[in-house]
């Protein structure tokens, strides 16, 4: 099975090209995102628990978002593989990610980075915030969120680079060439 884990900043493009390697390679998406964002559409009591902290740029503690990956992986079994688009971020959630999916007999293919600088990302998640209306692409929120990405997930990094999974990729520039840098990436992990 290929699991990727694709990792970047908020606005670095991972959902972006989440897509596109999800169609090329057959894999399942399981974007924490998303999940939460239905959860919280639903009203269900998860998901006004994630607003709260969503609203206030923090993330969610690493047992709930277990508990829901542990879930969807059960409900997507016998697929090509999944690429993790917002889990994990943090060492925590690594290790917690590494021990389920090596309980089913499976591990991390690679780790894919989108490095943008933060000027650029700022630009972008403005931009996202103005034409999808997400409360949390506002400049406060951003900021908040793009220290807790460098304090909390960036540290990430070393820990996939020591575990022989981590493939930096520039995450600027034209999406074709990026992909195609990500495309040599993973299958130089196969």
């Amino acid at each position: 099975m290929l699991n990727i884990v694709i990792f970047g900043a908020p606005g670095s493009g991972k959902g972006t090209q989440s897509e596109r390697i999800v169609e090329k390679y057959g894999l399942d998406h399981i974007s924490t995102g998303d999940v939460l964002r239905a959860e919280i559409a639903a009203g269900t009591e998860l998901g006004n628990t994630a607003k709260g902290l969503i609203d206030h740029g923090q993330l969610i503690p690493d047992e709930l978002m277990i508990e829901i990956l542990a879930a969807k992986l059960d409900k997507l079994a016998g697929g090509k593989g999944v690429i993790f688009d917002g889990f994990p971020r943090t060492i925590a959630q690594a290790e917690a990610l590494k021990t389920l999916l090596n309980g089913r007999g499976e591990d991390v293919t690679a780790m894919i980075e989108l490095d943008v600088p933060e000027e650029e990302l700022m630009d972008r998640l403005l931009k996202r915030g103005q034409l999808s209306g997400r409360a949390d692409d506002n400049e406060e929120t951003i900021k908040k969120r793009l220290v807790v990405y460098r304090e909390q997930t960036s540290p990430l990094k070393e820990w996939y680079k020591n575990d022989g999974k981590h493939c930096y990729i520039n995450g600027s520039g034209e999406l074709d060439r990026i992909f195609a840098d990500i495309v040599a990436a993973i299958d130089s992990k196969i």
